[in-house]
């Protein structure tokens, strides 16, 4: 198992009577991409924050590399540090921006071309460093601000939504170079974000945030397929969120009712409280043709087609289970696709695991 660059133990954050960090405990192994996400006043950047020194906790220890830091100055701790803003100097050429903690720190002259060198050299920007930042797309300011944090070598990297000022295309761009940059540097970033997709598409671990606590982490794809809550449902991709009216153990399933009298079977699990509603991801659910008899599904479903919408890549479908049960599906487009009317009959198949039940 590796070190732990990042523990946060029992950590919590009020202003007045406003508590904004509930009782955080999380761990973050050395060369671990960890993205800290959730939507807006959840407590993400308040907790980067606390990591980089620059709110200090109400109560709770953080400490980095086994010592705590609760007392210890931002400059100190051994932190980079990348903003949505990039915050380069614009008066100053990209070696001079990169070169500026060196210089900070007393770095020799000699010592610190190099570093700046391999600096650039690692975000892609060689050839750049006589450029001001006004001269630079979006994309390279952004690097020029992660070379410029990596450069004095920090133990951890903080970074806070750094990608949001950029368009969408050099958005997904940059996710894949910054992963590319954290692997080939071996070093522990920390991003925060409430973009779903950004976190999923870079990280080794999620951490979902809700009201100022840890709702779930984990792998993005276990996240994904099993979410602990209907706000992680809800906020990881797209979701049927059912309201659940009795749960009961069959001979091979849990036989879930949703709306008036619709039974649902769902593959048997560990609740620690009372089902109260499952999920079901859109893409999960097959349109079956008329004639197929889906014996491989343990749930077959009749239901008319409500609302179609392109979108290229696929088809979405709102289709109506009477029972006041709606479903929203996702049907892959091929060339041979021709998606249902509105108001055909449709019909459905859905495996047991596909439907995960919640109790909260």
């Amino acid at each position: 198992m590796n070190a732990l660059d990042i523990e946060l133990v029992s950590v919590s954050k009020s202003y007045a009577s406003m508590t904004v960090v509930k009782d955080i405990d999380l761990a973050i192994p050395q060369g671990e991409f960890v993205s800290i996400l959730g939507p807006s006043g959840c407590g993400k950047t308040t907790t980067l924050n606390m990591i980089a020194g620059f709110t200090a906790p109400s109560h709770g220890d953080i400490r980095i590399k086994g010592r705590s830091q609760v007392r210890v100055p931002p400059e100190r701790r051994n932190i980079g540090l990348v903003f949505q803003n990039y915050a380069l100097f614009p008066h100053m050429t990209v070696t001079e921006n990169v070169a500026f903690g060196l210089k900070m720190q007393g770095v020799r002259r000699e010592e610190a071309d190099a570093t700046v060198k391999s600096a650039l050299r690692s975000v892609h920007l060689e050839g750049m460093g006589a450029r001001y930042p006004r001269e630079l797309s979006g994309g390279q300011q952004q690097r020029v601000a992660l070379a410029r944090a990596i450069a004095p070598r920090p133990s951890v990297l903080l970074l806070d939504e750094p990608l949001s000022n950029l368009d969408l295309k050099l958005r997904e761009a940059m996710r894949i170079e910054l992963k590319e940059i954290q692997q080939q540097l071996g070093m522990t970033f920390v991003y925060v974000t409430h973009d779903q997709e950004e976190a999923m598409a870079m990280s080794d671990r999620v951490v979902v945030m809700w009201q100022g606590a840890i709702a779930q982490e984990g792998q993005p794809a276990a996240l994904y397929r099993e979410p602990n809550s209907r706000f992680v449902a809800d906020f990881i991709g797209k979701s049927n969120i059912l309201a659940v009216t009795s749960a009961a153990t069959g001979a091979a399933h849990l036989e879930l009712a949703v709306g008036d009298g619709l039974i649902l079977k769902a593959h048997k699990t560990e609740l620690s409280g009372e089902i109260r509603y499952c999920s079901i991801r859109p893409e999960s659910i097959a349109v079956l043709p008329p004639a197929a008899g889906g014996s491989e599904f343990a749930n077959l479903l009749n239901a008319t087609v409500r609302r179609v919408v392109n979108l290229g890549a696929a088809f979405e479908i709102d289709a109506d289970l009477g029972s006041d049960v709606r479903l929203h599906v996702r049907l892959r487009a091929t060339r041979a696709s021709v998606p249902p009317k509105v108001g055909d009959p449709i019909h459905l198949g859905i495996d047991d695991a596909d439907i995960q039940p919640l109790s909260a």
